[in-house]
């Protein structure tokens, strides 16, 4: 028996969909509020009958910090997909953020060890990895560097380290630290919240760049991974490194749409986020930008991912294939709207 935290999000739901595409049985953890019938469209991406797949999923409801709820969850499973995490850039969620990701992900290692799980496969970022400041390709032996991290990035290294420690207590684990995640279902969330926005029309761009990735890819490596011998190593999951100019101009292709002209300065940047500090004050809702965020704007990050490459004899799909994929079913489901 297989069980999923996080089965209600992207890359959750499209694990779902692979595990019992390949027979597996399959539990899945999700929230009180979460919306599982989500998992059902996204399984139909894919699927003539997705209601047959979906019903083999046995739900449980559990929050990763619920332990009696969790130790339900864990009776009779052999193997851990640990994708659940909760994504903010804003200062103000730090304890939420190390609540759901260092302690949830605490939780999600004791039991594996008490229960001696075969192997866990956790979910991580390549936020968790360390930045460069010279442009210097980072790989999975980078440093960890708090001084460039953000309140999300900061969380996720802390998790990682929580599984680290079960590897030094005899839990055999894997880590994947994927880049911006792109795929179909979850709009207003995510790299979803790329997609909108250029369908809606954008004129600007950020400067800088980062590392994609398709779902579908970080699936395929996270299942060759934990049906491997390998253990106890992590692993980047980049596809292509691009500028947000590129990954823009690429959606906007998939829209046949006008792809963003105008490259916003780091002055006007500056200026924006002491702004959206100060209306934070009086205003509710996340930040949209921090200044932690526009530092890793004047340093686009590169990352190296021939470690996987070599290890699964791994083949990425294009990104522009993914992302017209996704434009083609953004299109579909807001054809009425």
């Amino acid at each position: 028996m297989i069980l999923v935290t996080g089965g209600t999000g992207l890359v959750g739901s499209h694990l779902l969909f692979h595990l019992l595409r390949q027979g597996a049985s399959v539990k899945a953890i999700h929230r009180k509020n979460s919306n599982i019938q989500r998992v059902k469209e996204v399984f139909s991406f894919y699927e003539e009958n997705p209601a047959a797949l979906f019903r083999q999923i046995q739900w449980i409801e559990a929050d990763i910090n619920d332990i009696p709820a969790l130790e339900l969850a864990f009776e009779d499973v052999t193997s851990v997909y640990h994708c659940a995490a909760f994504i903010s850039f804003d200062p103000n969620d730090f304890n939420s953020l190390q609540k759901i990701n260092k302690r949830g992900t605490e939780n999600i290692v004791n039991l594996s060890i008490a229960r001696k799980i075969r192997k866990l496969c956790y979910v991580s970022s390549i936020g968790a990895l360390g930045k460069s400041a010279t442009g210097q390709m980072i790989n999975e032996e980078s440093e960890w560097n708090d001084a460039f991290s953000n309140v999300y990035a900061s969380s996720k290294h802390f998790a990682e380290m929580e599984v680290w420690r079960g590897a030094q207590e005899g839990l055999s684990m894997v880590i994947v630290n994927p880049g911006v995640i792109l795929g179909p279902g979850y709009w207003k969330s995510g790299s979803g919240l790329l997609f909108q926005s250029v369908a809606r029309g954008m004129r600007y761009y950020f400067p800088g760049g980062t590392g994609f990735i398709s779902v579908g890819d970080v699936v395929k490596i996270m299942v060759q991974l934990m049906d491997s011998p390998i253990k106890n190593e992590r692993f980047i999951a980049v596809a292509e490194n691009l500028s947000f100019k590129s990954i823009l101009e690429k959606i906007s292709h998939g829209f046949n749409r006008p792809a963003p002209k105008i490259r916003l300065k780091f002055w006007q940047l500056e200026f924006f986020w002491r702004i959206d500090w100060v209306l934070k004050l009086f205003i509710s809702g996340k930040r949209k930008l921090t200044k932690q965020g526009l530092r890793s704007l004047r340093y686009p990050q590169v990352y190296d991912n021939l470690k996987v490459q070599e290890a699964l004899n791994m083949e990425y799909e294009p990104i522009k294939a993914c992302v017209d994929y996704a434009c083609v079913k953004y299109m579909e489901a807001h054809s009425s709207s």
